[in-house]
């Protein structure tokens, strides 16, 4: 299994719209085209960041299903509307892609 924790650095004060979008549209979408989310996370301290973590069968199924995704029609609605009210939301995405260590299995596996 591949990983990837993607770590989203929104513009100020616009992580409300993040967590709007992600829970009307963007969950919805993923699981429409095999992005499985295994856990998602906002910043302890306060940043405008999100954390979530995808699990693929391999780079090609990750790779594949972000690139239809990215051309679904429905996201493509749904980020233009996004922005239209109160303007971008997310500045920077970071993708750091993992594999577990065979010494630990998650309770949530």
């Amino acid at each position: 299994m591949l990983y990837e924790l993607r770590i989203y650095h929104m513009y100020p004060g616009r992580l409300p719209a993040i967590h709007k979008r992600f829970s009307v549209v963007t969950l919805n979408l993923f699981k429409r085209h095999g992005i499985k989310v295994c856990d998602f996370f906002e910043d302890a301290d306060g940043a405008d960041k999100i954390y979530y973590i995808c699990e693929f069968a391999d780079r090609k199924q990750r790779d594949d299903a972000f690139a239809a995704f990215g051309e679904d029609p429905e996201w493509k609605t749904a980020f233009q509307a996004s922005h239209e009210d109160g303007g971008p939301i997310v500045e920077k995405v970071e993708s750091i892609f993992m594999n577990r260590v065979s010494y630990i299995t998650p309770d949530w596996s």
